[in-house]
Parts: C-alpha cells; sequence; structure tokens
C-alpha cells in the first residue's frame, strides 16, 4: 500500500507532486498578487543553492527571517503531501535557535512522522531543482509509511 500511496516520480522535478504543492504554499503567501507573473521556477529558485553560492556564504552564521520562513513552507508542503496521501492532519513544529540549529517535527495525532535534526540553517538549499523534488520526496514518503505503520497513534484523540 505504501508503493500505491507514494509520491511519483516524474521525468522533471517540476512535475513532482511535491514541488507542486511547494508551489501552491508559496503562492498561497502572496496576498497581494505580486508573484503572479514569475514562474514556478522563479519562486523556487531562492531554495537553490549551487556549490559557487554555497561557497561564497559563511560557513558559520545566522539565519535571516526570509531562510526561517522558506524553512517552514518546505516542511509545510511535505506536511501537507503527508496530508493527501494518507488523509491524516499533520501538523508541524520548530524550534530554533537565533544560530540557526534546531529541530523540525512533523506530528500526526501523537505520532511523529518525520523528525529532522536542523543544522547551519542560514545554508538551507540545495544543489538544484531535482534534488529539491528528491529529498521532498523522501520526506513525504517517509512519513506515508509511518502513518501506514502505526495507524492507530497517527489517527488518535
Amino acid at each position: 500500500m505504501a508503493e500505491a500511496l507514494a509520491v511519483k516520480m516524474t521525468e522533471s522535478p517540476m512535475d513532482s507532486l511535491f514541488v507542486k504543492e511547494l508551489v501552491k504554499q508559496w503562492r498561497a503567501q502572496d496576498s497581494y498578487g505580486t508573484w503572479e507573473g514569475k514562474s514556478d521556477e522563479l519562486l523556487l529558485e531562492p531554495y537553490i543553492l549551487d556549490k559557487e553560492k554555497r561557497k561564497a556564504m559563511p560557513i558559520i552564521g545566522d539565519p535571516d527571517p526570509e531562510t526561517l520562513w522558506r524553512l517552514e513552507l518546505f516542511y509545510n508542503a511535505v506536511g501537507l503531501s503527508i496530508e493527501r496521501a494518507t488523509g491524516v492532519m499533520v501538523t508541524p513544529m520548530m524550534k530554533m535557535s537565533h544560530e540557526g540549529f534546531g529541530r523540525m517535527i512533523l506530528a500526526a495525532g501523537r505520532l511523529i512522522v518525520v523528525n529532522k535534526q536542523l543544522r547551519d540553517v542560514h545554508r538551507f538549499g540545495f544543489d538544484n531543482m531535482g534534488k529539491l523534488a528528491d529529498d521532498g520526496e523522501k520526506l513525504v514518503s517517509a512519513g506515508v509509511t509511518m502513518i501506514e505503520t502505526y495507524p492507530e497513534v497517527a489517527k488518535y484523540g
């Protein structure tokens, strides 16, 4: 059943169900229509940190509010993708220090479906759009598997 609910990878990362959910999260934040003319790829561009961009960043640094916001939108998209696949509501919770160290969990009922230790959040990003899609899909798949394995805990209360 996990295979039936798991999100299928397609040829283009932009066709990934996870990436489509992430784009929906970004578009929902645009209350004034500022990004209507922007392509989906351009909206997700801040997630792409190739080797040159990463090399230009300091090794140690504090995350800015925009980076934290992108991180939250990424994990919100993971949670909503898990919800769509399972029908179980998933809630994100993040605890972050000002230095960029912390934890992100996604909970369904009393079950932790995703538990991610975060470090160097100021450098949060992916080498390319394919890596963004792959990492998102892996988190969604892991969350769906947890809910399928422990459905009573996920649907508790």
